[in-house]
Order: C-alpha cells, then structure tokens, then sequence
C-alpha cells in the first residue's frame, strides 16, 4: 500500500481551523457543516491523511450518495495519494491490498450493512459519511449506516445541508436542545455560504424570477388562469406552477432563451467556458428541454439521465469541455463538481430547502474574482423566499418539521397535480394551455431589484446583459442603477410625458408581440375543441409548417404566418 503523507496539499483558512479542532480533540465523531462549493472534500481526505499517517486507521470507507459521487471521490483521494476502490461491491466483499480503502453508496450500506459491519470491525477504520442527511432519507437507510459503523474507529460526517423536512434523526449526529426545547443538530464545525462568499471561497448568484399567466383545463372542461407568482391557493400555485414548466407551452422556451442570452454575454465577457445546467422534474421533460435548447442555439445539450450508463461519463466530459448546456433530472443537483457551471434554469417543481440549496451549490464554485452565477426561476413564492434567504444557515430539527415553516409542502405540489374531481379519476385529465414569461424580478444578496418586464423586452436584455465579472458593490451598484432607470421611464410614462421614440418603439413592439401570441393562442384552443389535438401537438405542427422557434421567441412575422395558417383549416 503506498504511503501518505500527511502534508500532501494546501488547506483554505476554514479547512485549516477545523483540521486544527480535529486533530486537537481527537473525536470519534466530528460534523463538519460547510457550504457546497467551500472543499469539505479536501477537508475530509486531509483528515484521512493525518490519520493514515500516525496509524489511527488502518483503511478509509467514504459513503456517498450516488454512484457518480463515488468515483468522483476516488479521484479527488487519488490526487493527494490516497487510493480508493470506487468499485467495490456487495458481491465481491473485497478489494485489492493495493487500495487505502473504498468508496460506498448509502443504497450500497442498506443493502448489506451486516458485510460492511464486518469490514469495519476487522481494521480500524475512518469512515467518511458524504452528505450525512442522507442517513435520514429512509428509516432503513438510517439503520443500516448505525448497524455497518457502530463500530468504527473514527467516523467524518459531512453535510453542506443538515436540515431534513422529516423527524429522522441523522446517524452519528449530535442533538441538543435549542431555546424551544426541540432538538436541534450540533456540528463541530460549521462553514456558512455567508462566511464563504465573504472569503471569495463561493460565487454570488443573481436569481432571475420569471412570472407570467398561465392557463389550464381541469377533468371538467372548465378553463383556469393564474398569474404565477401571486397569492394563491396550494393547488393553483401548483397548476400554474407546472403549466409555466411544459415543454410544450411558452414560458419555459422564452425562460431557456433568455438564460441562453445570459449565457452567451458570459462567454464573450470574459468567461468563455461558462456552462448552463437545467434542472428537470423527469427524464422525460428533460429530453423536452434538451430538444428546446437545441432548436434555439443549434448545439444539442448534454443530457444527463439516472438510466443512463453513461451518465457518469457524461457529466465528467462536460465539466472538462466548452459544451454550452447540460440538462439533468436529479443526478447533478448535489456534489457533482462542475466549477464552469455560470447559468442555471431551475425548471423543476421540487421546493425543500434541502433540495433548493443543494442544487444552487452546483453554481457557486468560484474559480476566480468577481464570476457571478445567474439561475433562473419561477417566481412562486416559496422559491423566492428560499433564494433570498441563501445565506441563512440552517439545522435540523426534530419535532418541527420544516415544510411547516418554509410555507410550502411538496407533498402539496404532488398532490394538486394529481385530478380529485371523481373518485379513481385519471390524473393526467388535466390539460396544459400554455403561460406567458415575464421578468418579474432581480434577487441579489438577499434583496429584490428590477420591475416585471416582457420576455424578448429591452428592458428583460438589460439584465440579461450584466457583465459577468463584477465585485458585490459593482453588481449590487449596477442593479439599483438599472431598476432606477426602469422606474424613471415608467413614471414618465405614466405621467404622460413624452418618451424617447426608442422607448416607444419597444413598448410598441412588445405590446404587438403579446397580442399576436394571444391570438395565436386562441386559435389553437378553437382548433382543439374542434379537433382533440392537444395544444403542444398544434403549436408543434404550426412550426413545422411555417417553421421557426417556439412561440415565446418567434417574431411577430413567425406569428403572423401561423395565424394565417390556422385560419386556412
């Protein structure tokens, strides 16, 4: 086995303090809280190191949670000469000599957790627990992880998220009672996103919320409109909520197209391998999204599917080339390490806390002064709520789930989307008729800027436009400027004054678009009930015929000629 020296690579001020605290305590169990992009990586296989070299252990066990992780893991130990078995398995039971040890899924542990027990108790063993919350995930998980490491001689637990919506207590973890009495997780050293992007260890991130109206059918036939956005109830936040994801309706083409715009301004500014990732609900609006992406820029997306062999290879490929888009379900919301990562859509309905940061931290890696991270979103409440409060640190609670607090139950989401009207009624009765995108705001450091604005609208091209290197003062400075100017116009116009003819020229052309895409619109819903054609497969036939991209970013030429076609049946 080769041997490794302690001293191997250079720690951050954060890495060094808690390596310094480890290696002062000497603890059985140590929760190190850090936020995703901060190197608890590197922290983890420094302490491995340390203690591979004074003969604390004799092997490492890493438990991560997907098997892209796992060999993700073996190449970061391999880089500061710690060798480890990504592929090791159950069947197997063993590994070569040659190895310092291995690396593991928690899905791996429940399975077998009496073999693992066994290779615990037989060497001393370190055993480093990634992303420890997912010892919560599932009652037998959590029981698995307990039984294989009881008995090992030090474990490592780390965790950029310790927060859970669920009472499972998590495995090794420390609980103490907090001023309402409740338990609450205790880490022995924490590492806020705050703290870090103070240091310039992680990026900013500008949330770009996009609204817009949105228009559904229920069992019943009867007809719904809601803005997305606005105080609604539980199950119509949610409708409209997924009628704005539909590949097949307006807002996501337009919301796609504008990150893509940002994208693009971030490449020619001084970022030229910055990359986009879209986070999909499922597989199979991920392959829509990709089919959309394509269509606006000509480059067919990176897609990264959990049934995929080669998903793996896929995302290792992407973070080392100059590929523009990735869209992915849930296999790269956490710990896959994509530093170019600049621009991200957050098209999917899932609203935890736990999920929501776990998945920005794919974006706020920083590589250098003054990069910026931009997603984009809709503008529901919970998600705004949730990216205003990114620096907020969090733990987890038993007694007080955290749904109740955060306003918004996924469990809710899943269920208003499924049809109640009848009893045994089929869920997919409902019908999708297509939403409008609109900027609705700007969310930066935790404050809202801008004012709802068309897609496709100058005004939209402003923020679109922001330089992608700029310090927090400049971005925060050239934020308030923009809405400022926006603010300025509209007052004008409101008090009648004269405009600048640019200025009515754009109101001018937006003002035309949104009516022919109203009447678009319309006509497709009148060839529906004629027909029985969904409207996805009318508006897909239209651009076939008369070509083109999706309605949210055609011209109004493009428009024209598909309302003149329809009218021709």
């Amino acid at each position: 086995m080769t041997q490794v020296s302690g001293a191997a690579g250079s720690l951050r001020t954060w890495q060094r303090r808690a390596l310094t605290k480890y290696l002062a305590s000497k603890p059985r169990d140590f929760l190190a809280v850090a936020t995703p992009g901060a190197g608890k990586t590197t922290f983890a296989l420094r302490v491995a190191a340390e203690l591979l070299a004074d003969r604390t252990v004799d092997q490492i066990t890493v438990v991560a949670p997907t098997e892209h992780l796992k060999h993700q893991w073996s190449q970061a130990a391999a880089r500061v000469g710690i060798s480890l078995d990504s592929r090791f398995s159950n069947s197997t039971g063993q590994t070569s000599s040659d190895y310092h040890g291995v690396v593991v899924t928690y899905a791996q542990i429940a399975s077998h957790p009496f073999k693992h027990r066994v290779r615990t108790e037989n060497r001393r063993t370190l055993v480093i627990l990634d992303e420890i919350h997912h010892g919560g995930d599932a009652k037998s998980w959590g029981e698995a992880v307990r039984e294989a490491f009881d008995g090992a001689t030090r474990r490592l637990a780390l965790t950029g998220t310790p927060f859970r919506s669920d009472d499972s207590a998590i495995p090794f973890v420390t609980y103490e009672p907090d001023s309402e009495g409740l338990p609450r997780s205790k880490a022995d050293h924490s590492y806020g996103y705050a703290d870090a992007l103070a240091d310039g260890v992680v990026r900013p991130v500008v949330f770009l919320a996009y609204s817009g109206e949105a228009r559904w059918r229920d069992s019943a036939g009867e007809e719904y409109t809601a803005r997305l956005g606005e105080p609604l109830s539980a199950e119509h936040t949610a409708r409209a909520w997924r009628t704005a994801l539909d590949p097949n309706g307006d807002w996501i083409p337009a919301v796609l197209h504008a990150a893509d715009t940002r994208l693009g301004q971030l490449r020619a500014g001084g970022v030229p391998d910055a990359g986009g990732l879209v986070i999909a609900t499922d597989q199979t609006t991920a392959r829509a999204y990709a089919d959309l992406l394509e269509t606006l820029h000509g480059e067919r997306p990176a897609l990264v599917l959990s049934d995929d062999p080669l998903s793996s290879q896929r995302i290792s490929e992407f973070s080392s080339n100059t590929q523009k888009w990735m869209v992915a379900v849930r296999m790269v919301s956490e710990g896959v390490d994509v530093p170019r990562l600049a621009v991200g859509v957050y098209a999917t309905s899932a609203s935890t806390p736990l999920y929501f940061a776990q998945a920005i931290g794919r974006f706020v890696r920083a590589r250098r002064t003054g990069e910026t991270a931009s997603v984009f979103l809709p503008s529901v409440p919970v998600l705004l709520d949730l990216a205003s409060q990114l620096e907020r640190q969090r733990d987890h609670i038993l007694g007080k789930p955290h749904r109740e607090k955060d306003g918004f139950d996924d469990d809710l989401l899943a269920d208003a989307n499924k049809q109640k009207d009848e009893p045994g009624e089929d869920e997919n009765a409902y019908t999708s008729l297509g939403a409008d995108a609109e900027l609705d705001q700007v969310i930066y450091d935790g404050s809202s800027f801008g004012t709802a604005t068309f897609a496709g609208s100058d005004e939209e091209a402003d923020y679109l436009g922001l330089p992608g290197l700029l310090d927090a003062d400049q971005m925060r400075a050239l934020l308030r400027d923009r809405q400022s100017k926006q603010i300025e116009e509209r007052t004008a116009v409101g008090q009648n004054q004269v405009r600048p003819q640019a200025v009515a020229e754009r109101a001018a052309t937006a003002d035309r678009l949104a009516e022919l895409r109203r009447e678009l619109n319309g006509l497709v819903a009148m060839h529906h009930h004629r027909t029985g054609k969904p409207h996805g497969v009318i508006h897909g036939d239209l651009r076939r015929e008369c070509g083109g991209p999706p309605t949210a970013v055609a011209t109004a030429e493009q428009l024209t000629d598909r309302i003149a076609s329809l009218r021709r049946f």
